[in-house]
């Protein structure tokens, strides 16, 4: 067992190590596995590469994110210009189906609303926004399609955790309503978590995952 102490001290090295990240603005506070990241950074893609951090991190089994998005004068848009931005940002990715995609933009905060076909295509979206200077955040509201019945999407996803020589699917238990999909167990670390996570998403009609799993070292 990692003593609060040494997971704390594992996060702020594992910050200083990202290039991308400044550790002297963050705070971290550890209890118990679950990690607190306090502090301001200059951009929202900064503050998703700390969580990601933390993440990496040996002993960690949940984050409580805390960070605020201080932007320097230089770097602030207009609402207006960061719509626009994000339009063609989405235009320009041939993955991202943008005619079906509606931007609304409120003080730096980047809501999407639509309907896409995959999940992927969700995920795509949300990352072309986030890198636009201006953006404090971003709320992914877009609806994935659900062509598939419940029995199919279950049957595919544990086939797909079986295949997976990296995931002890023994321990997984998959539980299906509709498009959405429950997934509880327990995993060894965050890098097993999103392998199955990222595996219930690959599967044609899912729309939803709720992470019930647990990390138990």
């Amino acid at each position: 067992m990692i003593s609060d102490n040494q997971l704390q001290q594992d996060v702020l090295d594992e910050l200083e190590f990202e290039p991308r990240v400044k550790a002297a603005h963050i705070g971290v506070v550890a209890h118990g596995g679950v990690v607190t990241l306090t502090g301001f950074v200059t951009s929202y893609m900064e503050k998703f590469a700390a969580e990601a951090a933390a993440r990496r991190v040996n002993g960690v089994k949940a984050i409580a994110e805390e960070i605020e998005v201080r932007l320097p004068t230089d770097k602030k848009r207009a609402d207006d210009e960061i719509a626009e931005r994000a339009v063609r940002i989405l235009h320009w990715d041939e993955l991202v189906p943008d005619e079906r995609i509606a931007i609304k933009v409120e003080n730096g905060m980047v809501t999407l609303t639509g309907t896409v076909d995959w999940q992927h295509q969700k995920s795509e979206a949300e990352y072309d926004v986030r890198k636009l200077s201006g953006v404090v955040a971003v709320i992914n509201q877009l609806h994935v399609k659900s062509p598939a019945a419940a029995s199919e999407v279950k049957g595919q996803i544990e086939r797909a955790l079986r295949r997976n020589a990296q995931v002890e699917a023994s321990g997984i238990r998959v539980e299906t309503s509709g498009g959405t999909v429950t997934l509880k167990g327990t995993v060894h670390d965050w890098f097993e978590r999103d392998l199955i996570e990222r595996a219930a998403w690959s599967v044609a009609g899912v729309t939803e995952v709720h992470d019930r799993l647990t990390i138990e070292p």
